[in-house]
């Protein structure tokens, strides 16, 4: 990602979107201080330099049947670099599998599993995720609820902008777009 200057405006449009990825543009320019055609393309900056990556409908698993949420700690017998990203791939492929994380520590991976039921979990290990290739050991811990969801980082609006010996040399203009930085 290339390096871009975010300014107060930039950090409350992407504050705002990340809470709330259906709110209109008008909407948006409004809580943000500006007008809509500058919002407008503030946002379309920020989705081409890599900040938005892209939006989505938070669905309820319980609701569509996923009653059980399992994390999954991986450890693998190689760590070579292809035999991580062969097992990255593997994962992929399984859309039981919502998060892979690559960890540091005991663990090599650590998966965010939904499933209908306990017994869908079971199935689920025994038939793909310890069987396959290089996987040495599974450690399984059952979620009973979950009380903090929150999506995206903590995005402090009030914030410094970027360090002047970072920005250019122009005057700050709160409608200008994101730009690059040197």
């Amino acid at each position: 990602m290339r390096r871009v200057k975010l300014d107060r405006i930039d950090r409350r449009i992407l504050r705002d979107l990340q809470n709330d990825g259906r709110m209109t543009n008008v909407e948006l320019a409004r809580r943000a201080g500006i007008s809509a055609p500058p919002c407008l393309r503030r946002v379309r900056a920020l989705e081409e330099s890599g900040f938005i990556r892209g939006y989505h409908a938070d669905i309820n698993p319980d609701a569509l049947g996923f009653g059980v949420t399992v994390f999954a700690q991986v450890g693998l017998s190689s760590q070579a670099e292809a035999d991580l990203r062969k097992f990255e791939e593997l994962i992929n492929s399984w859309p039981m599998v919502r998060e892979c994380n690559m960890l540091a520590g005991e663990f090599d991976f650590l998966l965010k599993i939904v499933a209908e039921d306990w017994d869908d979990y079971q199935r689920f290990l025994t038939t793909k995720l310890t069987s396959a290739p290089n996987v040495a050991h599974v450690k399984s811990a059952l979620s009973i609820r979950s009380s903090k969801h929150l999506p995206g980082v903590p995005i402090d609006v009030d914030s410094p902008d970027i360090p002047e010996s970072l920005e250019d040399d122009e005057e700050d203009d709160e409608t200008a777009p994101v730009r690059a930085g040197r």
